[in-house]
């Protein structure tokens, strides 16, 4: 059975102020889920550390107006409380002042991007509001991290078909795009062979025997590990978060997939989106700087 790297990059966490927290998991056992990490964001920090993870890369997202400006101070104050830390600000086109409060918050060092969640937010990817964001990001090369599968469950406004309109537009949006695309994991794969900037992330898609469990053939990883990053959904998950990772290993795949997928391709992703920062955790024989991964 192949090993994972060294150490993790994990591209995808949430974290959110305390009260955030408490909502979620109130609305998750309002619909007969109990999360199982119920861990707040310090909490959440150490028990990543603790399990070899570092950087780990956070975000969080404006439900609705008015909420992208607060959850962002708080973005920065938790990004300025811890150095290997990297995040996707929030953002929602209806606040007023939406593209420059981004603007600011892409001059952050350890500001990857933005994440949009258009299932929640209930906006289209292809929202012609939005086209100004995609271009400032484009322009200051930095990525988005867009919740537009249909997985767990879905609406109108997500789906791989609604991110071809968008594509269709911006061929080279530099954009992550969560839980492998999941339900429809073979179109947003497609993609990746038209679309040089897009990436998968991991999360939430592969415990064993659930419905929206990752159903590919394991050799459709292999030809697409350069562009797939390891996400956990941290701590919004409802099994062991340790379970997605062995069963990965458990397919046994190359050995070039595990650092790739667990680790290299993070790094590259946060080089350039972050090139400014500085070097931010040490784990085992790897030091993790900015820019290039040096062996000691």
């Amino acid at each position: 059975m192949k090993k994972t790297a060294p150490s993790i990059i994990d591209f995808h966490v949430h974290l959110f102020p305390d009260k955030g927290f408490d909502a979620i998991w109130k609305y998750f056992s309002a619909h007969g889920v109990e999360v199982l990490h119920k861990l707040y964001y310090k909490e959440c920090i150490d028990y990543l550390r603790r399990k070899g993870v570092g950087p780990i890369v956070f975000s969080n997202y404006a439900h609705k107006r008015g909420i992208a400006g607060p959850m962002n101070a708080w973005n920065v104050r938790v990004l300025d409380e811890c150095s290997d830390l990297y995040c996707f600000a929030a953002f929602h086109p209806d606040d007023p002042d939406a593209v420059t409060a981004a603007r600011r918050m892409l001059d952050h060092p350890r500001v990857v991007g933005i994440k949009m969640h258009f299932q929640v937010q209930k906006i289209y990817p292809h929202d012609q509001r939005l086209f100004p964001l995609y271009e400032m990001v484009i322009e200051r090369k930095k990525r988005l991290l867009l919740h537009v599968g249909n997985g767990p469950t879905g609406n109108k406004f997500v789906g791989c078909a609604q991110m071809r309109k968008v594509l269709d537009r911006f061929p080279d949006l530099p954009a992550t795009i969560p839980h492998m695309g999941g339900l429809e994991f073979l179109p947003f794969m497609e993609l990746l062979d038209r679309h040089p900037q897009l990436y998968l992330d991991t999360a939430y898609s592969f415990w064993p025997g659930l419905p929206f469990t990752f159903n590919l053939d394991p050799s459709y990883l292999e030809k697409y590990k350069s562009r797939i990053v390891y996400g956990s959904d941290f701590p919004h998950v409802i099994l062991p978060r340790r379970g997605e990772i062995d069963y990965l290993r458990g397919l046994d795949l190359s050995d070039a997939f595990y650092e790739q997928v667990f680790y290299a391709n993070g790094l590259r992703l946060l080089n350039q989106a972050c090139p400014q920062a500085q070097p931010v955790c040490t784990f085992g024989s790897f030091s993790v700087q900015h820019p290039g991964l040096e062996r000691r």
